[in-house]
């Protein structure tokens, strides 16, 4: 049984990279933290297309909080729902990222989707993006 003060981080991967769309994303990095510090480091498939079948999987590999790109509304509510924390819009290389996630950086604009305008979830209200919150040419409202 894990400690109060570790938690498993999920981070999905293509080419050594946040997963642009985490629906879709076939591996993820797995990182075991206490207090802060990363304690073992593992990869996972996930093959499975349904989304109940992602969210159970996610759930079986003891997953506390999702890093990821973008994520369709169901399946961050579902996650949501069984206790596992998304923070979504994050691009850059994994290692960076996780970084970024156990030093209090995650927020950084670094780490912002391009083009991901408004709120970001866990990061403050009405945090904006690059461009000053404007939408980006060709955005439909």
């Amino acid at each position: 049984m894990r400690s109060a003060f570790e938690m498993r981080i999920a981070v999905p991967v293509w080419r050594d990279r946040v997963s642009p769309v985490f629906d879709v994303a076939g591996s993820l990095r797995l990182v075991d933290l206490e207090d802060g510090a990363p304690l073992q480091r593992s990869d996972a498939n996930i093959r499975e297309d349904d989304i109940g079948a992602r969210v159970q999987k996610l759930s079986e590999l003891g997953v506390d909080v999702l890093i990821c790109g973008a994520i369709s509304r169901p399946l961050e509510t579902m996650l949501t729902a069984v206790g596992v924390k998304v923070i979504a819009r994050i691009c850059g290389g994994v290692e960076e990222v996780l970084d970024a996630y156990r030093t209090g950086r995650l927020g950084d604009r670094a780490f912002a989707m391009p083009g991901c305008c408004g709120r970001r979830q866990g990061f403050g209200h009405g945090r904006r993006c690059r461009n000053g919150g404007r939408r980006a040419q060709g955005d439909v409202a």
